[in-house]
């Protein structure tokens, strides 16, 4: 078992960042890929973006791509969204999801998920 907690929502005006953490307990988070989803107000929860075990290989929702980065340091059993130049349809509950293999996170979600950070987005 793996516990995910999220950290780094907030509020911020158009244009902004924001920075997300999700850190991992209970197991190493180096053996699992990991992903970022979204759910807004009264919208289905939505894929953000991706990253393999290793960090080599990423993957991103076209509506954040060129806008959005994940990263890992495994080492610090954490994993990163870097959200730039933000938009108003950005706000959502933002969740961290684990998972043995990048095509679970991509197909299907997470085995394991954090309990969501808020971002809410002024225009």
């Amino acid at each position: 078992q793996v516990q995910l907690v999220e950290s780094g929502g907030g509020l911020v005006q158009a244009g902004g960042s924001l920075s997300l953490s999700c850190a991992a307990s209970g197991r190493s988070f180096s053996g699992y890929a990991a992903g970022w989803f979204r759910q807004a107000p009264g919208k289905e929860r939505a894929f953000v973006g991706a990253i393999s075990v290793s960090g080599r290989d990423t993957y991103y929702a076209d509506s954040v791509k060129g806008r959005f980065a994940i990263s890992r340091d495994n080492a610090k059993n954490t994993v990163y969204l870097q959200m730039n130049s933000l938009k108003p349809e950005d706000t959502a509950v933002y969740y961290c999801a684990a998972a043995d293999r990048t095509n679970t996170i991509l197909t299907s979600g997470g085995d394991y998920w954090g309990q969501g950070t808020q971002v809410t987005v002024s225009s």
